[in-house]
């Protein structure tokens, strides 16, 4: 049972981070920014500037960003900047957009109205979105009524019918009530190629360093195998536990 649990779960995230990197590749590589000068307005009036901005309410939604989610949101940003010329500058762009949009609550109505008319033909797009939007809120193993809260008002603004929304925030908790399986201090520590004497600065570096290699969005970007991904996810969760138990271990 717990065997075909981790299928389903790396095939259900397969489907989203396949369609994701699809989402982002199809529509931005050789989007508006084509041939032209980029500038930070550009970036935030776009599909893409817009999305980040609501990357930004959901993250700070519960009223943290914790380290997993920083790492992801971080590689998401280089994920997407791959796509355009000037890559180093647009991840920097979205970085600020990111920075400036976590502070402000009261724009969630403009954003979607904006992005909503810029996507106004293509539906299965919004959902996308939206869909990355709920795996960011559910990601650090829980899912406040903040988050819950942020997420229909963004679905509604959006227009994405509240069935499709409700179906979607089932499967990603059926997907996340189920911790890793448990694993040892010293096995913790071999997952990270970790030393137990070694400093929590090296440590994290190789974490971060797992994580970007690791993550669904990155592996689906280098066109990794069906099989792989799914083994890839299973890993990062892994790996997330393992580094939380060894923090906690030092923190006693």
């Amino acid at each position: 049972m717990n065997l075909l649990f981790w299928l389903f779960i790396g095939y259900i995230f397969y489907r989203i981070f396949k369609g994701y990197m699809r989402f982002q590749h199809h529509y931005y590589k050789n989007g508006q920014f084509s041939g032209i000068a980029i500038n930070r307005e550009q970036v935030a009036e776009s599909e893409l500037g817009l999305f980040v901005a609501l990357m930004a309410k959901v993250a700070k939604a519960d009223g943290r960003i914790d380290e997993l989610e920083a790492e992801l949101i971080s590689n998401t940003f280089t994920d997407i900047a791959k796509a355009y010329p000037q890559s180093e500058k647009v991840r920097g762009i979205l970085k600020e957009i990111f920075t400036h949009e976590k502070h402000i609550t009261n724009n969630i109505d403009n954003i979607c109205m904006k992005l909503q008319n810029l996507t106004r033909n293509n539906p299965q797009k919004r959902i996308m979105m939206l869909t990355f939007l709920t795996n960011l809120a559910f990601i650090d193993g829980h899912f406040s009524s903040e988050e819950e809260n942020i997420i229909l008002k963004i679905a509604a603004l959006l227009r994405i019918d509240s069935s499709r929304v409700e179906e979607m925030m089932q499967q990603f908790a059926q997907m996340h009530k189920t911790p890793p399986p448990q694993t040892t201090l010293n096995e913790a520590y071999g997952l990270l190629g970790a030393d137990k004497d070694e400093e929590m600065r090296s440590i994290k570096k190789k974490y971060r360093a797992l994580v970007k290699k690791y993550h669904p969005d990155m592996m689906q970007a280098k066109g990794a195998s069906e099989e792989y991904v799914r083994d890839a996810t299973q890993k990062m969760q892994k790996i997330n536990a393992a580094y939380e138990m060894i923090k906690e271990a030092r923190n006693r």
